[in-house]
């Protein structure tokens, strides 16, 4: 038996599979900050027989938790001399240029943390200047005096010799053992000073408590079911061992969200949908991202906290694209200074949680709105549900200021959280390029049912998928996922200089010391798979695209075809091409593969008739017609292919689909729900 566990902002998710192929969910509440403990809990919940676990796959916030909420380690940072403000200074190319108070993102290392060494490699790598033992003494015994828990090391080109930095984290460890220790050669081997230099020191800074964390989950496991194969998603849709995980805590920077993109593509793969777009719309956030051609779309030019006023920390590891907007069912509706409606990004979590919950919460949300309004139920939730209270709070702090009874404010919540969410879902679509029409939108999460059938409407999409165990279906794609590394090197070279015999020995270097990885993390190298991709631009750019390269050995029509790639995608990404232009590139990339066997996910042809799934008859209060008696029907009881005409509703443990009257839907074989709008 497989398990795989997701941690989200509100609830921790469960998903496992049986030797017959079998799927079985579960939910729990989240248990901040003893994220443990609410995976213990999820696990008990489910009723497995821990005694049977083959493979436990996790996904968790505890990384942009800590990040976000500044509780990470004390960290201090060593660099080469010159350098020590790279932090401060950042990039020029502010997001709010008119802003005359904008002020630069506050360095997570204060600058007496700071120090420099005399020390200087070339752009080549070659030494300059020697590295002095007495220098990281130095820095040592200051960190020592500051109480510093993790200390970062950045170097001018390390990328290109990473000797200096190895020797500096040598040294440190034989002067001070217990301190945890990052060099950005292990981190990130592309140039690009700053971006380098800050994805080091926020690994660092979360390392202590990363390390912390698994360990307490590893022992906890140990100790209830003994299993060995235990694996943490990576946010580049690959999964990566534990001990692999504590030293580079900052690639699991998106653990949760990106496992539910990759289960995406499997799916889409199965269903016969190479283009999606995934929406997934928890307790606290909503996220999306666009998958083409059965791609899942990974890049090192990720941010958090970047909005269009604050310009956020660049993290330089690969991260599946994705937009992540504060919507969810915890989403708090308020009121702001000018007096206009907002939804988020503030959330009632799982504590208090909403008002529904009746567990303290007073702040109307997203839940309350949609449990006002009919289109949640207040017999399918865990709590006593008060429905007058709800009413009353929603009246008095949202429904008052506009002149609006409860209900009538409640729809102008859930409108201006779809708002919210279209707007995401364009910045990865139209805004990209992309006609949605060509797309198909595949909704998850507890919330993700609820709400696509509207937002496909208002997008053109013309069909929505809710896959199987959709409320919990992030811990469903960790399930299909392998083991998965990304090397990524700054290998800067004019194609017309390139030759055969020094391109092949650069891909050899890669692969070779993915190989020596994958086999301490006890994976044989036939199962490890290699896909390549150089990062390349014209000559005199500043920027790059990246080129899906032949991943055997180079050849002059391979590096030909490179070239005429990288021009049909530059024309694709800006617009132009300047074929008569001479090419180079600037980055090597393998993405190496770990291959695991998963399980067969069995198809689930149901009889029976939609009479028999019928559960009940209720009022649901719609955008254009008001009230309406639509049919409510189980989800576990819908025949296969059997057509329901809109407006209905289709509930399951955990989560509820709404069709609107243009609308139809049925379930496909492999149990998905399947929406289309009616053609006129």
């Amino acid at each position: 038996m497989r398990v795989a566990t997701d941690i989200g902002g509100t609830f921790t998710d469960l998903v496992y599979v049986n030797e017959n192929g079998e799927i079985g969910v579960a939910k729990s509440s989240t248990t901040p900050p003893n994220f443990e403990k609410g995976v213990l809990d999820v696990i008990r919940k489910s009723g497995i027989d821990q005694k049977q676990l083959s493979m436990f796959i996790h996904g968790t916030t505890v990384i942009i938790n800590a990040l976000t909420e500044r509780k990470g380690a004390k960290t201090g940072l060593v660099t080469t001399k010159g350098f020590r403000d790279v932090l401060e200074i950042a990039r020029g190319n502010r997001p709010d240029l008119f802003n005359v108070n904008y002020r630069k993102p506050e360095p997570f290392v204060e600058r007496h943390l700071r120090l420099e060494v005399e020390e200087r490699l070339d752009y080549k790598g070659r030494v300059l200047t020697s590295l002095e033992r007495e220098d990281v003494r130095r820095c040592v015994e200051h960190f020592k005096k500051e109480g510093v828990e993790a200390i970062a090391v950045s170097y001018l080109h390390a990328y290109a010799n990473p000797e200096h930095e190895q020797q500096t984290a040598a040294w440190i460890k034989e002067l001070w053992p217990d301190v945890k220790v990052t060099i950005s050669s292990d981190i990130a081997q592309e140039w690009r000073e700053y971006e380098r230099t800050n994805t080091t020191v926020l690994n660092a800074y979360v390392q202590p408590a990363a390390t912390s964390y698994i360990n307490r989950l590893e022992s906890e496991l140990k100790a209830e079911s003994g299993v060995e194969n235990r694996y943490i998603m990576q946010s580049n849709g690959g999964t990566t061992t534990f001990d692999s995980a504590k030293e580079t805590p900052i690639s699991m920077v998106e653990s949760g969200p990106v496992a539910g993109i990759f289960g995406a593509a499997v799916l889409g793969e199965m269903i016969g949908e190479e283009n999606i777009i995934a929406f997934d719309i928890g307790g606290t956030t909503a996220k999306c991202s666009l998958i083409e051609n059965g791609e899942v779309k990974v890049s090192t030019d990720y941010y958090i906290e970047r909005d269009n006023r604050h310009a956020g920390y660049p993290i330089k590891t690969p991260v599946v694209d994705i937009v992540e907007i504060g919507n969810g069912g915890g989403s708090i509706a308020w009121i702001d200074q000018a007096g206009s409606l907002k939804v988020g990004p503030q959330s009632a979590g799982a504590y208090p949680g909403p008002i529904a919950y009746g567990q303290g919460g007073t702040e109307p949300t997203t839940t309350d709105a949609n449990l006002l309004t009919g289109r949640l139920s207040a017999k399918n939730f865990d709590y006593e549900v008060d429905l007058e209270a709800v009413g009353a709070a929603v009246q008095s702090k949202i429904g008052e200021r506009f002149g609006m009874t409860a209900e009538e404010a409640a729809l102008g919540i859930i409108r201006i959280a779809n708002s919210n969410m279209l707007n995401a879902l364009k910045l990865i679509s139209i805004r990209k390029g992309h006609n949605p029409q060509d797309f198909t939108l595949l909704a998850f999460g507890g919330g993700g049912s609820m709400h696509a059938p509207a937002l496909a409407l208002e997008l053109g999409v013309k069909k929505v998928v809710v896959p199987i165990a959709s409320p919990v279906f992030s811990a469903w794609g960790m399930l299909l996922t392998d083991l998965r590394h990304d090397y990524i090197k700054t290998y800067i070279k004019r194609m017309d200089e390139l030759t055969e015999e020094t391109i092949n020995a650069a891909w050899k270097s890669i692969e070779d010391q993915a190989l020596a990885q994958f086999e301490g993390e006890a994976m044989p190298a036939d199962r490890v798979e290699f896909h390549r991709f150089a990062d390349m631009r014209y000559l005199g750019q500043e920027h790059t695209v990246k080129v899906p390269v032949d991943a055997d050995k180079w050849t002059e029509d391979s590096k030909q075809r490179a070239i005429r790639d990288f021009h049909a995608l530059h024309e694709k990404n800006y617009t132009f091409k300047l074929e008569e232009a001479q090419t180079e590139i600037v980055n090597l990339h393998v993405t190496a593969f770990g291959k695991v066997e998963k399980p067969q996910i069995k198809k689930q042809i149901k009889e029976g008739t939609l009479e028999d799934a019928l559960k009940e008859e209720r009022a649901v209060y719609f955008e254009e017609d008001g009230w309406v008696q639509t049919n409510v029907y189980d989800r576990e009881l819908l025949p296969t292919n059997a057509t329901v005409q809109g407006p209905a509703v289709i509930e399951e443990k955990a989560a509820v689909t709404l069709i609107y009257k243009q609308q139809n839907l049925h379930a496909d074989e492999y149990g998905n729900l399947i929406i289309v709008k009616e053609e006129n």
